[in-house]
């Protein structure tokens, strides 16, 4: 053979073992709110991810996960354009995506337009996502914000003894979610809500707000996050608000509890309810709490992880662990791969997690109540645990389809 036959002989099989190595990667990419009202969650997000690397790791059989991650601000638009770019510039094959709720609506309807990808949903929680007209190749492991507030109406009425109740909501599809939990197990336990008010994201002045709350109620139920949450905890402490306070689960995991400053304090006291809880003293939570903090410094870290680092890190752990399944296999539109991931049931940090028909997560739930840990961190404590919740919240499909989608003046404060 002649030294160029030689020669392009060496070349094509450089060529050849550079495509070899090229297809030992598999692609996802990761959204997160790491800009506006809910940075800080998005940076907790990003927390989990790593932390479920970190015990996980990235290897499927013998090719590599490679993470690449966009930015979003929880706006539909941003979050679109952050899954369209991973998709069309950086080439990913499967999403994790996204953390907000009115992004959750967006990307399900998204995905439609890219059968051939599979998207798995990183923490939002609004219920149409996967609740209405759900796209086939959306799988979604963490429970929606009603099921978050299972256990929260029946544990005011009957424990704390609160009749009438006030809301305080972020004016968007996950908050609308999570109000209509509560209200649907509070006024069906015989509560009434009087008075439901509602703020965009990003609202810095909340004075008109809390001069509108009514004083006639037993409680008022905060459904903010973030920002939004720091900035009404400062101004409710500043016009001498001394209400009894019910929080949505955004409102109380340690975006909020490990804020600075003392207006936290005012959610001492507070029951709530969520996906998790820091005192929880199941094995599976302690270990998946003490993970997180190994892996970054204190001051890096919140004492305990957030719920956005615990769906985050549980919607990881199930992309690897459906991954491994099928050993890596994307072929045929990753049909393989989504059959693994309908099909497995996690034994995730916040308990036993499986999927409905939707694929949507039918999970545990935790009623909890803030306390001091009497070194002024504040840790929300567990108060009772509610195993396998589901989309319709008990109610027959029926009966719950019939509610309508939740909204600013739905459900409707009556017994369903």
């Amino acid at each position: 053979m002649s030294k160029c036959g030689v020669g392009l002989l060496a070349l094509s099989s450089l060529f050849l073992s550079s495509a070899a190595i090229a297809q030992e990667k598999i692609k996802v990419g990761v959204t997160a709110t790491l800009e506006g009202t809910y940075t800080v969650l998005g940076e907790d997000g990003m927390r989990g991810h790593q932390t479920a690397l970190n015990v996980l790791g990235k290897k499927i059989g013998d090719k590599e996960l490679e993470f690449i991650v966009a930015s979003t601000d929880a706006t539909p638009d941003s979050a679109v354009r952050a899954v369209r770019k991973l998709i069309e510039q950086d080439k990913v094959q499967i999403l994790l995506s996204p953390l907000s709720g009115d992004e959750g609506i967006a990307v399900k309807n998204f995905a439609k337009t890219h059968p051939e990808l599979t998207f798995i949903n990183a923490a939002s929680g609004a219920q149409e996502t996967t609740y209405v007209d759900p796209a086939p190749n959306f799988f979604r492991y963490n429970m929606d914000g009603a099921q978050w507030q299972v256990g929260l109406g029946k544990y005011a009425y009957d424990d704390k003894k609160y009749r009438k109740i006030a809301t305080v909501g972020e004016d968007y599809s996950f908050i609308y979610t999570q109000v209509f939990g509560l209200v649907l197990e509070f006024c069906g336990a015989g509560g009434q809500v009087t008075n439901r008010q509602w703020v965009p994201l990003g609202t810095k002045d909340f004075a008109s707000v809390i001069a509108a709350l009514p004083d006639d109620v037993d409680a008022i139920y905060l459904g903010l996050g973030g920002a939004d949450a720091v900035n009404f905890l400062n101004q409710y402490q500043q016009a001498g608000g001394k209400a009894h306070l019910m929080g949505g689960s955004i409102m109380i995991d340690q975006t909020i509890l490990s804020s600075k400053g003392n207006a936290k304090n005012a959610l001492i006291g507070t029951i709530a309810a969520s996906g998790q809880a820091d005192t929880w003293e199941d094995p599976g939570w302690q270990k998946f709490v003490k993970a997180y903090q190994d892996a970054f410094p204190p001051n890096k870290r919140f004492p305990s992880p957030s719920l956005l680092a615990t769906n985050y890190y549980g919607s990881t752990m199930a992309l690897i662990l459906a991954l491994r399944e099928v050993n890596g296999d994307l072929s045929d539109n990753q049909s393989k791969f989504r059959t693994a991931l309908a099909k497995i049931e996690l034994d995730a940090p916040n308990g036993k997690i499986k999927l409905d028909s939707n694929r949507q997560a039918i999970g545990t739930n935790f009623v909890t109540e803030v306390v001091d840990d009497g070194k002024s961190a504040l840790f929300s404590k567990v108060v009772k645990v509610i195993p396998n919740v589901n989309q319709t919240l008990g109610y027959d499909p029926a009966v719950f389809a019939k509610i309508g989608l939740p909204s600013r003046t739905v459900p409707e404060c009556k017994k369903y």
